[in-house]
């Protein structure tokens, strides 16, 4: 599958654990119960390839997985029409991640596993010269700053572009270095909560401009409910949120990667694209975990409704 794919979704993977239908979130000390379970398989490069795939992108996913689950994690994203390339590590599980899960927010606590070797591995498999896609690459880790823009650039040169996703990772958000490796990069996807801890500024429209201000040029924000903001070129963008009945959070910021990445590789315009996001990252929302939407009635007649067959 990685020889025609169209994108190649890098990062750490993880086995979901997703505790929903909750009153509250939990604190020390005190026990709750949630409504509902579901396991799946998470982590940004996985949903993202997913819902590439399921929009009709043909995808691929490049991460370290443990010896136990391997063959579950390639007939689950095979189901969406996915492909994979796993380095399987001898000894540390996939990782894992318990989500407390509410309608607007949730808490997670994980252990890393397998995960613990794949910033090596992507780095030397960069370096090598190997080449991971024909068109795009998107990175959904916190690709390092010190050696991030040395991969980029040998990624350019492959003749691919690349997209940035690293989640919620504190030390790389506030590292000054991070915002001179966007430089480099063609499309940044932070949430408000990551921008802010870039840019400590709390209004969408500060928070691009601070981006502009340091030369990154374009950044795709995902603002939850109230929608979407864009930085394209110097020009700043809104889209506003969607009415949803949200059920769980968890994955909607990658689905929203997807379909901005989907509509762009496509070459519609950009506020097209930042529309498609916004509207990708909602309806993943209505469905318990990352992956359930990606085959509701909902996600398909979009598909349709795009032409794809």
């Amino acid at each position: 599958m990685n020889e025609v794919a169209e994108v190649t979704a890098a990062g750490e993977i993880f086995i979901d654990l997703i505790f929903s239908g909750l009153a509250e979130l939990p604190e020390l000390g005190k026990e709750i119960f949630a409504k509902e379970f579901h396991r799946e398989l998470g982590g940004g490069a996985a949903i993202t390839a997913c819902a590439l795939a399921s929009l009709g992108t043909k995808c691929s996913v490049f991460a370290c997985a443990g010896a136990e689950t391997r063959d579950w994690i390639v007939s689950r994203l095979a189901e969406f029409g996915a492909g994979s390339e796993l380095s399987v590590h001898p000894t540390e599980p996939t990782a894992i991640t318990v989500a407390a899960s509410m309608p607007h927010d949730r808490a997670f606590l994980s252990y890393a596993g397998a995960n613990r070797v794949f910033n090596g591995t992507f780095i030397n498999t960069i370096q090598s010269g190997r080449r991971l896609a024909a068109r795009h690459v998107h990175v959904a880790f916190a690709l390092p700053p010190d050696i991030g823009p040395a991969l980029v650039e040998r990624l350019h040169e492959q003749g691919c572009s690349v997209s940035l996703d690293v989640g919620w990772r504190e030390d790389w958000l506030k590292d000054r270095r991070s915002a001179e490796l966007l430089r480099g990069m063609d499309l940044f996807f932070p949430n408000e909560a990551e921008a802010f801890a870039m840019t400590q500024v709390h209004e969408p429209k500060a928070m691009l401009s601070w981006f502009a201000s340091h030369n990154v040029k374009r950044v795709v924000l995902k603002l939850g409910a109230k929608g979407a903001a864009m930085l394209w070129d110097g020009d700043i963008e809104f889209v506003p949120g969607r009415a949803v009945n949200a059920v769980d959070t968890t994955g909607a910021g990658d689905c929203f990667d997807a379909g901005f990445l989907h509509a762009w590789l496509q070459g519609q315009s950009p506020l097209d694209c930042l529309r498609a996001a916004d509207v990708c990252g909602s309806m993943s929302t209505e469905s318990l975990g990352g992956l359930n939407a990606l085959k509701s009635e909902n996600w398909l007649r979009m598909r349709a409704q795009k032409g794809d067959s």
